[in-house]
This record gives C-alpha cells, sequence and structure tokens, in this order.
C-alpha cells in the first residue's frame, strides 16, 4: 500500500481549518510544520480532482510525493516525539527513553496509521478519559488508528474493549501495538461502520464530523443506559450541530475541551 504526502501551505488558511478540510476528503494523518501542513492519504482515496479544486479555491500551494511502506517508519521517526498529558499518561516510541512520573505509559509504533497523541483531538480524549471510572468496563473505540485509546482503556482497568477501523494498516497496527503495551482484552476489528448491535458502558469516537454523524443512531444505539460517550474529531462549530443531535435522543452534556478550533464532548446517556 502507497501513501501520498502532500505539503499545503498555510498562507491563507488556518492549521485547523485545513486539516479539517482535509480530513473531509479522506486524509487520515497530518503534521504541523512551519508555515504549512504535511498530509497523509492512501493513494487509493485520494480524489485528486477534488483536491485540486480546493486548493485552487484558496489558492494554496502544494508539493506531492508517494511514500512507500517501507519508508513510512523513517518518515515518522524523524519527526515524533515523546507527549505526556499532565501526570496521567505518556506516549512514547519504542526508540525513546521510558517516559518517568506518569501514571500510564504507552508505547506506539505507527505502520502508516494515525493517532499518536499528537494531534490536539487525541490529547483532549486521553484527559476526558482521565475523569472516568473504565473498571470493569465494556468500551468500544471507533476508529481506533494506532490503537492508543483502546491500550489506555486497558490500562484504565477496562475488561473488554473492541477496537475498530476501516483500514487494514490500523488493524495490523493496533494489534501490534496492543501486544506491544501487553494488553489482553482487545479485540481488534475491520469494519466499515459502527453497526455492532452491542452495547457499551463506554464509547470513544475520535474521527470526524461526516463520521460521527453518519454513525449518529450506531452510537446512540450501542451506548448502554447510563453509558458514557466521547467524541473528537470536532471543530468548535461543530459542537451546536452534534449536541442537538444526541440530546434528542436522551444525551447529557457533560463537558467540553476546546484547543485552538478542535473539540472533544463528553456526554453521558440517560435512562
Amino acid at each position: 500500500m502507497q501513501y501520498i504526502q502532500i505539503n499545503i501551505s498555510t498562507n491563507n488558511i488556518s492549521s485547523d481549518e485545513l486539516i479539517a478540510y482535509l480530513s473531509d476528503m479522506g486524509f487520515d494523518g497530518f503534521e504541523e510544520l512551519e508555515n504549512e501542513i504535511a498530509a497523509f492519504i492512501q493513494k487509493d482515496n485520494f480524489n485528486e480532482s477534488a483536491f485540486s479544486t480546493f486548493i485552487q479555491q484558496y489558492q494554496l500551494s502544494s508539493t506531492q510525493n508517494i511514500i512507500e511502506e517501507q519508508n513510512w517508519n523513517a518518515v515518522w521517526e524523524s519527526n515524533f516525539q515523546p507527549i505526556t498529558v499532565d501526570d496521567f499518561v505518556g506516549v512514547r516510541a519504542n526508540f525513546h527513553e521510558p517516559i518517568l512520573n506518569v501514571e500510564h505509559e504507552i508505547v506506539i509504533t505507527p505502520k502508516m496509521s494515525f493517532g499518536t497523541g499528537h494531534h490536539a483531538t487525541t490529547y483532549m480524549m486521553m484527559q476526558l478519559m482521565n475523569n472516568i471510572d473504565f473498571s470493569g468496563k465494556a468500551v468500544a473505540d471507533f476508529g481506533t488508528g494506532t490503537g492508543l485509546l483502546a491500550i489506555l482503556s486497558e490500562k484504565l482497568g477496562a475488561a473488554s474493549v473492541l477496537a475498530t477501523d476501516n483500514d487494514d494498516w490500523c488493524i495490523e497496527n493496533a494489534t501490534e501495538n496492543g501486544t506491544i503495551n501487553a494488553c489482553k482484552n482487545i479485540q481488534v476489528k475491520k469494519v466499515t461502520d459502527f453497526n455492532e448491535r452491542i452495547k457499551f458502558d463506554v464509547v470513544l469516537a475520535n474521527i470526524n464530523k461526516n463520521i460521527i454523524l453518519d454513525n449518529s443512531l450506531y452510537l446512540i444505539e450501542n451506548t448502554k443506559n447510563n453509558g458514557i460517550l466521547l467524541l473528537s474529531g470536532l471543530l468548535q462549530e461543530d459542537e451546536n450541530e452534534i449536541l442537538n443531535i444526541f440530546k434528542q435522543h436522551n444525551f447529557n452534556h457533560i463537558k467540553t475541551l476546546y484547543s485552538k478550533q478542535w473539540i472533544a464532548i463528553w456526554l453521558n446517556k440517560q435512562q
């Protein structure tokens, strides 16, 4: 499988707006550089016509190249630095030194999938998870990527975790990262939607607005009464629309975290 890396100038648009637009086009990985964004997409998913129209509309400049599978780790390793979320969790690669003075440490290797905790949406999801009791809970991580949030769920005491994604590399990578972190309770499954017909105590969906909207009824149905739903991959301008949908189905809004233009939402489902 090949990925396309496109570096796009941010001279006429904010980084957060650019990432949001590109996410809707199927780009699934981003790196913020000086005055530009490096965006990554599977070659088979790239709509060159739609991308060209977007670039012309905003008068942006871009360059692109193909990343072969064997080159991906080198690209990633050259840029990835360990992160910590307060004293709660540290995320690093296996070539980094152990992270001390955190409750939980997670080791992530990418294999052409994304979700290392660096993006604001993933970071805020972990912040919200720090305030939730996972002990003995059944958890779903919809759009798992590297498996980071699924792994953290098990470390927080989840009895079972279903980690799903629609991308073969994500499935392989989440499985590998679960093994690296000695996880025993995570099932990794390839899906096209969240129509699981199973109810979970905690549902995590850090994807994007369109996928959340397309799967909103599944997210509602598959969250247990008194269960928790965490949503991210959303912009601040999406908040009211998302809240209105879930409030109509007996969800209470507990909290929203904000970072730059991104948000993460905590909802509780009432009986």
